[in-house]
């Protein structure tokens, strides 16, 4: 069976270069054959030099799922897919340009069928593509209906903090259990539970903490 890790986040958060950095990685220390998706709206809007209109957004969700499923039937068929995002995204984008909530339900649909959702932390500056990237403000607002419907859903999802190597190691620290192999070396620190803990850019800070108390706490194999 193909594993599929999607990577959610609004502009900015990483997505892309956290996709690329896992391919790598495992690619690298591992035999595991990978394949990574890349964002086929951002692909969209370079190539018509814009962004979708309200009514064009329905069909870049449904291509992004197809991209997403296509890529687990190659031949012969990667062990990880990597899905440098995934219909939901585009359906927040939607609330949150068009006030139009219509794509959320078949958006979650799509993602109960994909085995790990990493959301992206906010904990990385904002910076401008001189493109298609709005504000902060926009970021936190995708943020924040990402998570509402991914926990009106019942969806777990793990999200990653940190910068380059750090935020690597927390995606494959996520991968690695659904692998049956440890990805990253023991880190003695989480273990103790001594690590600083920010929440004040998260917009579910009491979910965020339960979630990292269950983590630490999870004995390790």
């Amino acid at each position: 069976m193909t594993l599929i890790v999607t990577l959610l986040g609004g502009e900015s958060t990483g997505k892309t270069l956290l996709a690329r950095s896992i391919q790598q990685h495992l690619t690298r220390h591992t035999s595991l054959r990978t394949v990574c998706v890349p964002e086929n709206l951002r692909q969209w809007c370079t190539l018509a030099g814009r962004a979708p209109q309200a009514h064009e957004q329905a069909a870049l969700a449904e291509e992004q799922h197809r991209l997403i499923v296509a890529a687990t039937q190659g031949l012969p068929a990667p062990d990880v897919v990597i899905a440098d995002t995934t219909p939901l995204v585009i359906a927040a984008y939607s609330e949150l340009y068009f006030n139009d909530s219509s794509l959320l339900p078949a958006a979650i649909t799509h993602q109960r069928g994909y085995h790990l959702t990493l959301l992206m932390g906010l904990d990385l500056p904002w910076v401008p593509d001189g493109l298609f990237r709005e504000s902060p403000a926009v970021r936190d607002a995708t943020d924040t209906i990402l998570r509402r419907e991914l926990q009106a859903a019942g969806l777990p999802f793990q999200t990653i903090y940190g910068k380059d190597a750090a935020r690597l190691h927390q995606a494959l620290e996520a991968v690695g259990p659904l692998l049956g192999n440890s990805l990253v070396e023991a880190d003695p620190v989480l273990a103790q539970g001594r690590v600083a803990w920010n929440c004040d850019k998260c917009s579910d800070p009491e979910c965020e903490h339960r979630l990292f108390t269950g983590l630490i706490k999870t004995p390790r194999a």
